[in-house]
């Protein structure tokens, strides 16, 4: 069996998405398969590079998987030309420099989002990669859950008829951190640190809409800090300057809106940490990160308001569950395999760095809606 290979450093590997969904879910999970079957009946198999500020911590991980290359110098790991691609997965505030200097080092681009931490920035460095002749791509990985991808199976089968609304509930009560660790990093709810839950799940919740809805062509948020005193990882306190809930309404090309809440700050009670029900003419659906059920017009039953009895009817038995019909890999390794074809078999791929700019546009603008206390239109990029 032919074996091809393509290096691929990894910034941003010590924490928590690097580490889990990229290395070992995506990467290392796609090496022990003997690499990606490619077209000519070859495998491609990724060669790694693992980079970042603390040597031990990578000497730690690589030695924990049976790698060997890890770097904290990032120029002169660019500079090697047995690196094809970099990727992506730092804090926020350290992103935007870093795929600069892969771009100018003549690398693709693989990375998390938001690209940038603000509009400006995100367009100039999806210009700058197409300028420069090189394929990139944003994590996008919600789309490859299988719940989703129910979701958008039922959409371009017809199954809602006219879809007129979506409302999608996310979030998890996250721990202050003084009397239980915090299970998100405290830079997540520092603004400066580039936190805030805004910009981390608005450009989820764009791509989402986006691809399985349509254009978005305005926001009004709400956004607030509800939680103002948190303690970070060595047990000191520290004030919460970034947002830690946001409530949006999303107006989506064909009339449909959609309403998103989004909370770092709620205690769960649904199926799942992130559901979306979609009403639409013929049939709904409520779909979550893996299952998804559907309610057909024809067997709609007939609820009456009548506060001044209680409810006998079990409104979840009245779903019906939609099958896998398939088996569902990582999302996060199902798209590392997509990009990798995209980058060495020139296969179509549509989550672009262009992609990964409207996301950003999507977070600035519904800032700005919070901010101001009105509707803000989305203009095209």
């Amino acid at each position: 069996m032919d074996r091809r290979t393509i290096g691929i450093a990894l910034g941003g590997v010590t924490g928590r998405m690097g580490y889990r969904q990229h290395l070992v879910r995506s990467l290392l999970a796609i090496r022990e398969e003997g690499g990606l079957p490619l077209r000519d009946g070859s495998r491609l198999w990724p060669e790694l590079v693992l980079v970042g500020r603390s040597e031990a911590k990578l000497r730690e991980i690589a030695e924990r998987h049976g790698l060997t290359d890890w770097s904290t110098d990032l120029t002169a790991t660019l500079a090697r030309p047995d690196i094809q691609i970099y990727f992506d997965a730092q804090v926020t505030s350290q992103r935007e420099k870093a795929l600069r200097m892969a771009i100018d080092a003549g690398k693709h681009i693989y990375t998390e989002k938001p690209i940038a931490e603000d509009l400006a920035a995100a367009v100039d460095l999806a210009r700058l990669a197409d300028g420069a002749g090189l394929k990139h791509g944003v994590v996008q990985d919600k789309l490859f859950l299988p719940g989703l991808r129910k979701l958008d199976r039922l959409v371009k089968g017809g199954f809602f008829g006219r879809i007129l609304s979506i409302r999608g509930e996310f979030g998890y009560w996250v721990f202050e951190g003084d009397w239980q660790p915090a299970q998100r990093p405290s830079w997540n709810y520092r603004a400066a640190d580039g936190g805030g839950i805004v910009v981390d799940m608005f450009p989820h919740w764009h791509y989402v809409l986006e691809q399985i809805f349509g254009r978005v062509n305005a926001v009004t948020a709400h956004v607030t800090t509800h939680v103002p005193t948190r303690w970070d990882e060595n047990g000191d306190a520290y004030e919460a300057t970034a947002d830690d809930a946001a409530y949006g309404i999303f107006e989506i090309e064909g009339g449909v809106v959609a309403q998103i809440n989004s909370s770092w700050a709620v205690r769960v009670y649904r199926d799942e940490l992130v559901e979306f029900q979609v009403d639409g003419t013929e049939g709904s659906a409520v779909a979550g990160l893996r299952n998804c059920r559907i309610q057909h017009r024809a067997t709609t039953p007939k609820p009456v308001w009548n506060p001044d009895l209680p409810a006998t009817e079990d409104f979840r038995s009245q779903w019906q569950v939609v099958p896998d019909n398939e088996e569902f890999d990582n999302g996060f390794k199902s798209q590392w395999e997509l990009f990798l074809r995209h980058v060495v078999e020139d296969e179509p791929y549509t989550w672009d760095l262009w992609a990964g700019a409207r996301g950003v546009q999507l977070a600035e603008l519904g800032l700005q809606s919070a901010r101001e206390g009105r509707r803000i239109e989305v203009p095209a990029l």
